[in-house]
């Protein structure tokens, strides 16, 4: 299992991709808000 530390950093790394003026493909921009939102549950299934 990956620590917290990787995860956060993943996670902070997708949420800067989102907000890219390059992520403008709906495909690509709906793939990464899934994968972001899995990571932002891994996080807080952690911390109960």
């Amino acid at each position: 299992m990956r620590d917290e530390a990787e995860i956060r950093e993943q996670y902070e790394y997708l949420a800067e991709q989102l907000e890219s003026d390059e992520m403008r493909h709906e495909g690509v921009r709906q793939m990464f808000t899934y994968y972001k939102r899995a990571l932002g549950w891994t996080l807080e299934e952690e911390q109960i």
